[in-house]
């Protein structure tokens, strides 16, 4: 990721100043699933579903550019940015999904030939991450849909990214982009362990398994806390020393690393894989890097306003996940319905339907509320939708 207002390290790295101040819990001890602001009144009614229908309409009334692309923010900012685009295909394909509407299935080939012609008339992007978004969102909505273009999409961004794989800087991993040889980062490497597996699962191809495993084996260590399951955000060369950032530990790592786990174990049935997914959950119940008061952290908007949005997409996956202990399915459940609930109150805008970016506040009337804030609370409804439909929540 990159790049919307400022480089992504420098709102990082402001982010990263104020969590530090968190230090009074400990990892060990959940953080209570309460809401600060709760009001005694007659219990409320979540309709989930209808409320995916509205977000999901607003973010296209307010959103859509040109080429069936989706622009910046709702404040007349119609910049194109590949990678939130990318988002915009998972997020109709959500929609799809749930309602069988082929509203949806239109929106999504018009956005997906719109980013090639948007994007100077290629998918090739120099951030792998961008490419691996993409390939990715495609992938689901081949699986959706059966429609071949996707997976051609899908196919070729993986030859491309495959490409930045190098064994002689710091014994192998993705680099972040194809012009970094000497920085490697989780968000170019656990998303491409899940597209590899994507791809296997549909292709059979037993060196789409070699890849995913070699990926994941180099990110667990390198980039993942053996204890915690914490994800580390990169690791680079700098003045000839090599350096983990340990201090960055964002939503969306979490999320791809715990999809990347996930899909092994399923391939494979190893129990490693499944045991890793799970102990990076239960971090994300309690570190305060992460989450706050029992929400998933306010990371801002830019490009942090994405990251929750992702780690909710494969988070949802693990409470899912037919094996896993009830405890832990019960307060991953939990954890989900909380933010969902507090969102649903607290952080959308009526009747506009806008997604605030810190999920127990709604943005402000007339407030510009970028494409990728809006994106996250989407993904969140649909997931609480998907949790709801399926018997999860109470």
């Amino acid at each position: 990721m990159k790049k919307l207002f400022s480089t992504r390290y420098t709102i990082m790295l402001l982010s990263v100043i104020g969590l530090g101040l968190l230090t009074v819990s400990c990892d060990d001890d959940p953080i209570p699933l309460r809401d600060p602001n709760a009001e005694a009144g007659p219990e409320l009614k979540y309709t989930w579903a209808q409320t995916a229908d509205s977000l999901q309409l607003s973010t296209y009334n307010n959103y859509l550019g040109s080429n069936g692309t989706f622009v910046q923010n709702n404040a007349g900012n119609g910049t194109f940015n590949y990678w939130p685009n990318a988002h915009v295909l998972d997020v109709l394909v959500d929609g799809y999904l749930r309602t069988g509407d082929d509203n949806y299935k239109t929106k999504m080939k018009a956005l997906l030939q719109g980013i090639k012609v948007k994007n100077g008339n290629t998918y090739n992007n120099v951030f792998n991450d961008d490419m691996l978004w993409l390939a990715n969102s495609s992938l689901r909505a081949y699986s959706a849909t059966n429609d071949q273009e996707y997976k051609d999409v899908a196919d070729y961004l993986w030859e491309r990214i495959k490409l930045s794989w190098s064994d002689n800087v710091f014994g192998g991993g993705i680099t972040w982009k194809q012009d970094t040889p000497k920085q490697k980062n989780a968000v170019s490497n656990a998303p491409a362990a899940i597209l590899a597996l994507r791809l296997y699962e549909i292709d059979n191809d037993p060196d789409d398994l070699v890849w995913a495993k070699k990926i994941y084996a180099w990110q667990k260590a390198n980039l993942v806390d053996p204890v915690s399951g914490a994800v580390w955000d990169n690791i680079s060369e700098v003045n000839g020393t090599v350096v983990t950032n340990k201090d960055w530990v964002f939503t969306y790592n979490m999320g791809t690393w715990i999809g990347a786990g996930l899909r092994l174990y399923k391939a494979t049935n190893e129990q490693g894989y499944l045991d890793d997914a799970v102990k990076s959950g239960r971090t994300v119940l309690t570190s305060p890097k992460l989450v706050s008061e029992g929400l998933l952290r306010d990371e801002g908007q830019g490009d942090g306003g994405l990251f929750k949005g992702i780690l909710v997409r494969y988070f949802t996956e693990l409470a899912q996940h037919p094996t896993i202990n009830a405890t832990d399915k019960e307060k991953f459940t939990d954890f989900l319905e909380f933010n969902a609930q507090s969102f649903y109150r607290k952080g959308i805008l009526r009747p506009t339907m806008l997604s605030g970016n810190n999920w127990k506040v709604a943005p402000a009337a007339g407030a510009s509320v970028d494409l990728t804030t809006q994106l996250s609370g989407v993904m969140l409804i649909e997931a609480a939708a998907k949790l709801d439909k399926d018997g999860f929540f109470d």
